[in-house]
């Protein structure tokens, strides 16, 4: 498959690919697919004949870049024209959300801008044998879809989110946050903490308490716990489990050890943190990125063993503990090139099919970095991969949501309006949370760093900077945090 990509009419001759990777029909990434640029072309190669789509951070006049995919496409011998196929994704994507949500025809002036990018689309189609004419009308077509997109997501959540409100439908704990351990011995932090967040995640690695086999170091949770119980705030942990090599001790890492070692090793742990903080900690991240972490290269039995063996710990040790999956990247790029993963959806469909005893299921979202499962995206895409997960028959919880107020990786990580600085930080994590909160399904979201911090996985993505000094995402926090709770209490009232 051949892609010739334009721009403002004109065949480029210099662009970089970040974020590319190729997909079946199924949504599952490609694997030993090869996609590369030169001389104005996309060339995608792949280890079969199957129909792909190709998705890539693309430049939007006056939008940003965005990660977006084309249609699926068949294979052959003459070349695509990449802006036009970008745009009849994004339309397309666009009519299925409308059947998906049912809306139809309730603003005019959307309905004229929709009848405006159609017609502008079939333009572009009609002149298809005119290259460089047929990527100019999709670039238009494209520019006004992106838009409507992003306004209609918009107008359906805060819809669906007001009548939530209206009913209660929120926890006290729906707003969540994972602290910073270095912190927690400060007032300011503490102080700023309470302000917004009724529940809090306490981060775990398992590499640094058990240092060696069998010696546990529990100081830094202790200590959290000790704080945090004053407070009265409810608290979560974790991840118990995560098998990325940062996470794993390294007497475990250093050995040739087998299957069931890992399992009694990870058991043993598992269970002697949870049974540590019966009656403090209730909610647990038991096992974390198993679908896209796996250095010890567990086969997908192997991963399910351990999924099942990693709850069956944490219920034996507390009963009534609130148990959670994570999935990490739920878009699931990460299966192009990276060897013994599962695509997230295969995952969760396995954990579910096996019976697994899980109460949860957790996502990973955060944004802003050049990395698989971190591009930026347009707010329907955010909103459609949230929908898929939505037919787990699960509670799910955003476990961790992350965009930047600034930084320097901004252009090959993706541009989200214009470039990102407080005000756009502020105005994204508005639109996520009412996004994320007009689904019945996703009962908690938690933030990723309160306080920017060095070593976050998104630069400068705290609420606060490192002199506690509130953001323009702190102050629309807090108003959303009014928001919730001030109605229902109003409506409880009345």
């Amino acid at each position: 498959m051949e892609f010739q990509v334009f721009k403002k009419g004109e065949i480029v001759n210099n662009f970089t690919l970040c974020g590319a990777y190729l997909l079946g029909t199924d949504g599952v990434a490609i694997r030993k697919a090869k996609i590369t640029f030169e001389n104005g072309f996309i060339k995608c190669k792949k280890p079969n004949k199957e129909a792909a789509a190709l998705a890539l951070l693309w430049p939007v006049d006056g939008f940003g870049k965005v990660l977006l995919p084309t249609t699926c496409l068949p294979e052959r011998e003459q070349p695509y024209n990449l802006n036009v196929e970008i745009a009849r994704a994004k339309l397309m994507q666009i009519i299925n959300k409308r059947e998906d949500w049912s809306v139809f025809g309730y603003d005019a002036e959307l309905e004229a801008l929709s009848k405006e990018i159609q017609a502008l689309f079939v333009r572009a189609v009609q002149n298809i044998n005119e290259p460089s004419l047929a990527s100019t009308l999709a670039d238009e077509s494209l520019k006004k879809a992106i838009v409507f997109s992003e306004e209609l997501t918009i107008k359906h959540a805060q819809l669906l989110f007001d009548v939530r409100g209206q009913t209660h439908g929120f926890g006290r704990g729906c707003l969540g946050c994972e602290i910073d351990a270095k912190q927690i011995d400060k007032p300011e932090y503490i102080s700023k903490l309470l302000e917004l967040f009724g529940f809090v995640t306490i981060p775990i690695n398992w590499s640094e308490i058990e240092v060696r086999k069998g010696k546990y170091d529990f100081s830094i949770i202790d200590a959290c716990v000790s704080v945090l119980n004053k407070k009265k705030l409810a608290m979560g942990a974790g991840p118990l489990l995560c098998f990325s090599k940062e996470y794993i001790p390294e007497w475990l890492l250093s050995r040739k050890t087998n299957f069931e070692t890992i399992r009694e090793a990870a058991y043993r742990f598992v269970s002697k943190v949870v049974a540590r903080y019966v009656g403090h900690i209730n909610t647990w991240r038991v096992i974390s990125g198993l679908n896209a972490f796996n250095c010890f290269g567990f086969s997908f039995e192997q991963i399910l063993e351990m999924t099942r063996a990693a709850n069956m710990a944490v219920k034996a040790a507390n009963d009534k503990a609130l148990k959670i999956i994570e999935v990490t990247n739920p878009w699931g790029e990460y299966h192009a090139d990276a060897t013994n993963t599962i695509p997230p959806l295969v995952y969760v469909d396995m954990i579910v099919q096996s019976g697994i005893n899980f109460d949860i299921l957790g996502l990973q979202m955060q944004f802003g970095k050049n990395q698989n499962g971190m591009h930026i995206r347009d707010m329907m895409h955010v909103s459609s991969v949230l929908d898929y997960f939505g037919a787990v028959a699960k509670p799910v919880y955003i476990t961790s949501v992350a965009v930047p107020s600034g930084g320097n990786e901004l252009e090959v990580a993706g541009i989200w309006h214009r470039q990102w600085d407080e005000l756009q930080q502020a105005k994204w994590l508005e639109q996520f949370y009412k996004i994320a909160f007009s689904k019945s399904f996703i009962h908690n979201v938690t933030y990723s760093n309160i306080v920017d911090a060095k070593g976050s996985a998104i630069v400068n993505s705290g609420l606060l900077n490192e002199q506690f000094v509130p953001k323009e995402s702190f102050k629309k926090m807090m108003g959303l945090h009014k928001f919730i709770f001030n109605r229902q209490i109003s409506s409880q009232n009345s």
